[in-house]
């Protein structure tokens, strides 16, 4: 019994060194569970390594009452040394189109991590500095109901 469980220790520990450690990771909750126009979280990250390709995804939680399959948003991007910012406007998928939800679900909380890059999926960030993104939701609804955090993962491709 003892190698037993030391095996599955030693197993555990080795996968758990596999997993990619992102560059950047954070998630903003959303007031009162409605996300309005004006509430538009801003994420600031660094980039050392402007030859690296890396995944930019946008990670949502929400609840099974959200009433759509999908979610619009802008998506504003700011380069180091730049003084405005990009915008492009992408659609996030969140349902089949059965309505079985997509990504994870424990009882009633949704979470789904879906790649934002317009070049499929890893992006070159070529610039060295401080990269800023901004997430806007643009649904015909405002307040957005049932949406309970948004965030930004910035992963180096090829580590997942």
């Amino acid at each position: 019994m003892y190698r037993v469980v030391l095996s599955l220790l030693i197993g555990m520990c080795l996968l758990t060194g596999c997993l990619p450690s992102p560059v950047y990771q954070k998630q903003y909750p959303i007031p009162k569970n409605s996300w309005q126009y004006n509430y538009q979280p801003s994420f600031k990250f660094d980039i050392t390594d402007s030859n690296s390709l890396y995944n930019i995804y946008f990670v949502i939680r929400h609840t099974e009452a959200y009433p759509y399959s999908n979610i619009w948003m802008w998506i504003h991007t700011k380069a180091p040394g730049d003084t405005v910012f990009k915008r492009s406007r992408i659609e996030v998928p969140l349902a089949e189109h059965d309505g079985k939800w997509l990504g994870r679900g424990m009882g009633e909380i949704w979470e789904q991590r879906m790649p934002i890059t317009q070049e499929g999926d890893t992006a070159i960030l070529r610039k060295k500095g401080t990269w800023e993104i901004k997430l806007e939701q643009n649904m015909r609804v405002n307040p957005l109901p049932e949406i309970l955090q948004v965030g930004l993962r910035v992963e180096k491709a090829g580590h997942n």
